[in-house]
């Protein structure tokens, strides 16, 4: 089921996004056409699938999360830019292909981060994406800034760089990887339910809940998947982490026990989900599939 619906779901945010790449200038055709290629070579687009599931969990058309669904995948493929560029992380490699800043520069790389950056906000206002309330479309870009910056991403991504070599407990290990993956995860799911407009107080607290449990969860299966796939099925350069000495979960669990610790984060995300009916299913179909992805 997770398959189709997945297919569907990536049609779906891949057309919308592609409005959004048309150069007004052309002088910027190079910054757009670099824009384009961080965001369409691949992905598995995770982050709008969530959103799309999230407003149809709560009795919304997917179409009405296609703003969010593309908020927050532009996010997401701005921090890959940035996080790849020699400053950062220093990876050659990205879905299979040359990082941004190998395929262009180091330069256009960092104006294309920041052109996707400013054009997610662009996207959860845009008309020909999502007909939403005014007050709506509010609380979706005041979140959205929150997630994606100092209290959330940028700054989880800020504890990644200061902790190289370190040896971290569990408690700091989670706190950054709340910030910086956890936290556009977390708010993929309140967009999508927001774009609904049926979202309750209490429907988003046990969003929250689950989002927060899956979010965990991605970090702790990409950890795995570092040690124990390879370079080709990832996309990126396999063992990276490693390399770098960066604090990881198998590392300080061991291997076996950061998988049980996946699946218990996964068990998290369902009970959460207990108050929702059978709309609810590809968000449970998702926490299921985060934790048993091979890539």
């Amino acid at each position: 089921m997770i398959a189709a619906y997945s297919a569907t779901s990536q049609a779906r945010v891949n057309a919308a996004l592609e409005i959004l790449f048309k150069a007004p200038l052309p002088e910027l055709s190079r910054l757009y056409e670099a824009m384009h290629y961080s965001v369409m070579i691949g992905g598995k687009r995770v982050r709008p699938l969530l959103a799309y599931a999230a407003c149809e969990a709560l009795g919304g058309k997917a179409e009405q999360a296609n703003g969010a669904a593309c908020a927050v995948e532009l996010i997401h493929a701005y921090s890959l830019v940035h996080d790849d560029l020699p400053a950062m992380d220093d990876d050659d490699l990205r879905r299979g292909q040359p990082t941004t800043h190998k395929k262009f520069d180091e330069a256009c790389a960092i104006l294309a981060g920041d052109g996707l950056q400013s054009l997610a906000f662009s996207a959860l206002l845009d008309p020909r994406l999502s007909d939403l309330d005014a007050d709506i479309r509010l609380q979706q870009v005041t979140a959205l800034a929150h997630a994606a910056g100092p209290a959330g991403m940028v700054g989880g991504q800020a504890i990644d760089l200061g902790s190289v070599g370190l040896k971290l407990d569990q408690q700091a290990l989670e706190q950054m990887h709340r910030h910086k993956t956890g936290a556009l995860i977390e708010v993929s799911v309140k967009l999508g339910a927001l774009a609904s407009g049926h979202a309750e107080q209490d429907e988003l607290k046990a969003l929250q809940t689950y989002a927060q449990a899956i979010g965990l969860a991605f970090q702790v299966q990409d950890d795995i998947l570092d040690v124990e796939s390879d370079t080709e099925t990832l996309g990126k350069r396999q063992g990276a982490d490693i390399a770098r000495d960066k604090p990881t979960y198998p590392a300080l669990l061991g291997l076996d026990a950061a998988k049980v610790y996946a699946l218990e984060l996964r068990d998290q995300a369902l009970h959460a989900l207990r108050p929702f009916d059978a709309a609810a299913e590809p968000l449970r179909d998702l926490a299921r599939y985060i934790v048993e992805r091979r890539n």
